[in-house]
Parts: C-alpha cells; sequence; structure tokens
C-alpha cells in the first residue's frame, strides 16, 4: 500500500494516516465506554457491536470522519450512580433519546432549535469541551490508578503511570505531524505493550468469542429514571455540540467540501436517530456524534470517512471475536496513554475559539467555558451563554 493508501469510490481513504486518525477518539470513548461495562454490567459484544455498526454506517454515509461518541452525560452519571443506573435504565435512555431527535430531525424543528446555538455559544460549547479533555486528561496522566479495569499493575508505587504518559506525551508531539509513523497508533503500540508488560492483563478473564447479546424491556419506572436522570441533562449537549457543534467543526476543518450538504445539524439529529432507537433495546450505550471526536480524529490525520469504517470494523472484531479478551486488551492501555489523546483532542477543540473577532463574542464563549468547568451540568454553561449571547444582542451591549 503506497503511503497515501487505497481510496474507494465517494472518497473513503483507507491509508495509514486514516488508521491513525481513526483511533484518535479512544482517549474519549474507551474510559467512558470500559466503565460503563464494568461498573453498570453491560455486554461487550452489544456496547462494542453497537459502536461498530454506527461507525462504519456513520463513515459510508458522511464520507467525513465523522465520529461515534457515548453521551457524555449519561455515560458521567451511569458511573457515578450504578444502583439507579442500571442496563434497563440505561437502555431505556437509549430508546427515549433516539426517538426524541428522530421526531426534531424528521418535523425540522432540529432547525429552529439549532438557531438559537449562535457562532460564539458553538465555540464556548467547542472551548468548554477542549477544557473538560485536557483537564481530564490530565487527571488520567497522574492518576495512581494505572488501567481502566482495577489491576493494580507493576511499579503502580513508583509512579508508573505518570512516566509512561509523560514518555507518551513526548513521542506523540514529535511525530504529531509525521506521516509514516503517525502518532496516535505510536501511542497505543506503546500503551498496549506497556500494559502487558505491566500486569494490565491480571485477573482478567481471557475468554475468546461474543459475550451475550439479548433484548432489554425496561419497564415503565426505567423510563421515568432515564428520562429524569439520563436523557433531560444530556438533551442540551447533544444538540449544541454533536448536532450544531459538529456541523459547524465539519464547516472549519472542511472548507468547499463537497460532503458538507450532509454534514447538516438535522442529519447528525436523524443518524443518532435511527440508530440508538433499535439499539436501546439491546442494552447499548447511547451513542452521538461529536466536535471533540471529529478534532481527536483529524489532529491524528483523518480526512475521510475512512476512518470511521476503519475504527468500526476494529470494533465490531473486538465484539465478536475477542470478547472479554479483546475488552481486557483494550482496560489495559495505560490511564495515561488514554489521557494523552485526550489533551491532544482538547487541544485541538480550544484553537477552534480563534474564528472569533469581537469582545462580546469572546464574552459568551468564556461565561460557557468558565460555568462548565465550576458546575457538574452543562445545560447551566449553554443556558446562560444563549442568555448571555441574547442579552449582549438585544440591548447593543459593548465590551
Amino acid at each position: 500500500m503506497s503511503e497515501q493508501g487505497v481510496t474507494g469510490r465517494g472518497g473513503l481513504s483507507f491509508s495509514r494516516m486514516e488508521l491513525a486518525g481513526s483511533l484518535g477518539d479512544l482517549g474519549t470513548l474507551l474510559p467512558i465506554v470500559v466503565a460503563m461495562i464494568v461498573i453498570n454490567k453491560l455486554s461487550p459484544t452489544t456496547v462494542f457491536l453497537a459502536f461498530g455498526l454506527f461507525y462504519i454506517l456513520t463513515g459510508w454515509y458522511y464520507r467525513l470522519p465523522i465520529p461515534v461518541q457515548p453521551l457524555k452525560a449519561v455515560g458521567a452519571i451511569a458511573i457515578a450512580y450504578p444502583d439507579q443506573i442500571t442496563e434497563p435504565v440505561i437502555a431505556a435512555a437509549g430508546i427515549i433519546f433516539g426517538a426524541l431527535l428522530l421526531v426534531l430531525s424528521v418535523s425540522g424543528l432540529i432547525g429552529r432549535v439549532a438557531k438559537i446555538f449562535t457562532a460564539p455559544v458553538v465555540r464556548g460549547i467547542q472551548l468548554a469541551l477542549g477544557l473538560i479533555f485536557l483537564r481530564k486528561g490530565i487527571q488520567l496522566i497522574v492518576a495512581d490508578k494505572m488501567f481502566m479495569s482495577g489491576a493494580a499493575g507493576a511499579f503502580a508505587d513508583h509512579h508508573a503511570n505518570l512516566l509512561i504518559g509523560a514518555a507518551v506525551f513526548v513521542i506523540v508531539l514529535l511525530l504529531l505531524d509525521n506521516r509514516r509513523v503517525p502518532a496516535a497508533i505510536a501511542a497505543l503500540v506503546i500503551g498496549i505493550a506497556a500494559g502487558l508488560a505491566l500486569g494490565g492483563f491480571d485477573k482478567q478473564d481471557l475468554a475468546l468469542g461474543p459475550t451475550g447479546v439479548g433484548l432489554v424491556f425496561p419497564s415503565p419506572a426505567n423510563f421515568w429514571t432515564a428520562l429524569i436522570m439520563l436523557v433531560l441533562p444530556q438533551v442540551p449537549l447533544t444538540i449544541g455540540n454533536a448536532c450544531v457543534g459538529t456541523a459547524d467543526t465539519c464547516l472549519t476543518l472542511f472548507p468547499g467540501s463537497p460532503e458538507l450538504n450532509k454534514a447538516r445539524a438535522g442529519m447528525f439529529a436523524f443518524t443518532m436517530g435511527v440508530v440508538n432507537l433499535p439499539a436501546g433495546f439491546f442494552g447499548a450505550v447511547p451513542m452521538c456524534h461529536g466536535t471533540g471526536g471529529l478534532a481527536a480524529h483529524y489532529r491524528f490525520g483523518a480526512r475521510t470517512g475512512g476512518a470511521p469504517v476503519i475504527i468500526g470494523i476494529i470494533l465490531i472484531v473486538i465484539a465478536l471475536a475477542l470478547g472479554e479478551v479483546g475488552l481486557g486488551l483494550l482496560a489495559a492501555i495505560p490511564n495515561s496513554v488514554l489521557g494523552v489523546l485526550l489533551v491532544f483532542a482538547g487541544l485541538e477543540l480550544c484553537a477552534l475559539v480563534r474564528s472569533l473577532k469581537t469582545n462580546e463574542e469572546f464574552f459568551v464563549a468564556l461565561i460557557i467555558a468558565g460555568i462548565a468547568l465550576a458546575v457538574p451540568n452543562m445545560a447551566w454553561a449553554f443556558s446562560a451563554g444563549i442568555a448571555a449571547d441574547l442579552i449582549i444582542k438585544k440591548a447593543k451591549i459593548k465590551i
């Protein structure tokens, strides 16, 4: 294969850089997904198969490196309250979320809702997520716990996680624009090797083949819990980030691309809805697109829909062939390596704020970012930013 790789019809490329870019968002996906599988007792095959199929559909349809990510608010709440957020509640959240997005998309209401997310509001959301990624990435790098699986690991008392993270950070920085040795691939190869050498597989089930998959039928109480605890906190984040923010980031990163006619907020809502509704009945983790994932794929080399197809195939192989071994292999990547990927994805997102031009626009963006870092519910930050944006425009305030 040449350095440019194989390019298929419709501009899908399968080069080394697309492979590297396909792995760039694992720093976001793996910590949330692995934690939900372990803590909330979800089926690894169900979870990874859903992500893999959605990734392939996304790459094939959009022809751009559109990401597939776990819903961040849902994931954070589920991990924090496992006694209340059980598999049926997570399934109910996916069903409600999918149905709601389909209604908003098909009815055209998503376009009206999207109008409140102006340029400074979108940039504020992107800046907030970038800073949150930076914070989370640094937390993973300096964490005493080396592995998401809970394995203690050798030399944990000697700051092995931090030392690995520092070394990988330097390597990624040196390889960031290297097309021969892509940075994300190098980081993950080093991470897996270090994890295997330092006991990342300790106490893990090494059975091959798929884990159990079955239909989940939530009760009315499950639907109510899902609506109040998971869906309502997530919806503003999804519309602002996964729909409007992703469309805006596509315009920024791929100006003039013929594929932009499909990369619109309404279509992103539709694809999330059409996948999450059926996936919810199998107990899959609710999924979305997102500016952070797009920035991560792009930062590490992805430029076409080939990257989503590649990572989708990898996740399907993990789901169907490797089973617990595949989950163990991913969980054996040191936290600090995932943290490094998050840090660079966060930096890519933060840089988008440079497109703002006036003090008033920067004020709105910084209000959103500041509140998002201070409070646990990002919906508050979005609401405050939208309100500030409207007041500034209506009152013609100059800052």
